[in-house]
């Protein structure tokens, strides 16, 4: 049980790092698609993930001691089973369990095979439950029955081969038992799946508050934040290009990010009618309530961003400034260096509590710079 319990655990940590890498890119997703973060879907998600990799490792784990394979083994080691049904002779095989007794069934649940033919027809279960979820209906229960078929058909190549070619012998053996329990199993799952999904919000249900939000036009806080980390990151990469070309850094870099930041911040909205690179992508985009030109607009807003740009980049100029310790003005440096730690810690307090404060008010509050600019974010054309 420790080997399974281990298993699990690697699953668990590998989602967690997983999961880190993939839920900025998730929350786009969400937000593009229904304009909103919907905590079922996410939930559904990310414990999908966990289970195909909890699955994964049971199947693979623990790795042997070494990749010669073929030196700890016998040379009369079975590598394969293409027997069907064998699983039934090896739990009777010494049970003392005689069919006609039914008194001597419970002598089953003693034996070992028993309890390895058990999880392996609940291995895919809940992956067959799964897929009730991503196919819906019943009907495609075919569809499910063969996939499920499939991903176990890899689990035995995969051990079969040593992991493709990595131990030059299978430390686990290709069993047809495999399949047919794993694929039963997983169908059984996708047939008892509408029990669990009962407890969770339906595809229609999550597609009519989608519907509901752009109806009355509603641009989720988090939507303005990904649309502006987005121009925020196109920006950056550019400047990494050319930083990496010209070896520059320091007011250089300041003057370069600015001038992005004019281009995807003004520029492009010019020409798209307030909306940024970023703001397309997550379908919305500025206006101004008063119907004041969005131009002028979005340059107030972009120099909120360059302000507080600037503001972050002196303070590590501040920070960062090293004099010799026989300088008359080093104890000043020591203070001003200080200070700089000080504001860099306040300013990114300050800025993670408004922001903090924007989304959980779900709309009511604006951030500083569109506040700044008057601007209101709209899914109209």
């Amino acid at each position: 049980m420790s080997t399974y319990t281990q298993s699990v655990l690697i699953a668990f940590f590998m989602t967690i790092i997983l999961s880190c890498i993939l839920f900025m890119p998730w929350l786009i997703y969400t937000y593009r698609k229904y304009g909103y973060l919907s905590i079922s879907k996410t939930i559904i998600m990310f414990s999908f993930i966990f289970y195909f990799l909890s699955a994964l490792c049971l199947v693979l784990l623990p790795f042997p001691s070494t990749r010669d394979t073929c030196s700890l083994q016998s040379p009369e080691t079975v590598h394969m089973n293409l027997r069907l049904f064998q699983f039934i002779e090896d739990i009777l095989k010494d049970s003392g369990v005689v069919i006609t007794n039914p008194s001597t069934w419970l002598a089953l649940t003693k034996q070992q095979a028993f309890f390895q033919v058990f999880f392996n027809f609940l291995l895919l279960m809940p992956f067959g439950v799964y897929l009730r979820y991503f196919l819906r209906e019943r009907r495609y229960w075919k569809r499910a029955f063969l996939l499920s078929f499939l991903l176990t058909l890899f689990y035995e190549v995969t051990q079969g081969t040593g992991i493709y070619g990595i131990f030059n012998c299978a430390y686990r053996i290709f069993d047809v038992d495999d399949l047919l329990l794993n694929s039963v199993g997983a169908l059984l799952g996708f047939f008892l799946a509408p029990i669990i999904w009962a407890l969770f919000p339906s595809h229609k249900e999550v597609e009519a508050k989608a519907a509901e939000m752009e109806k009355r036009d509603i641009v989720k806080p988090i939507s303005i934040l990904l649309a502006f980390i987005i121009d925020l990151l196109l920006a950056h990469i550019i400047w990494l290009i050319i930083g990496a070309f010209t070896g520059y850094s320091g007011i250089f870099e300041l003057i370069v990010k600015s001038v992005l930041y004019m281009l995807f911040f003004v520029g492009i909205p010019s020409v798209t009618n307030g909306a940024t690179l970023g703001m397309r992508f997550m379908r919305f985009t500025m206006v101004n309530k008063n119907g004041k030109s969005v131009i002028w607009q979005s340059w107030r807003r972009c120099v909120a961003i360059i302000a507080t740009a600037c503001v972050a980049e002196a303070i590590t100029t501040i920070g960062s400034m090293q004099l010799d310790m026989d300088s008359p003005f080093y104890v000043w440096q020591i203070a001003f260096s200080l200070l700089a730690v000080l504001a860099k810690v306040a300013l990114t307090i300050v800025m993670v509590i408004h922001v903090i404060r924007v989304i959980a008010s779900g709309g009511q509050r604006r951030f500083y710079i569109d506040q700044y600019a008057d601007l209101i974010a709209t899914r109209k054309k």
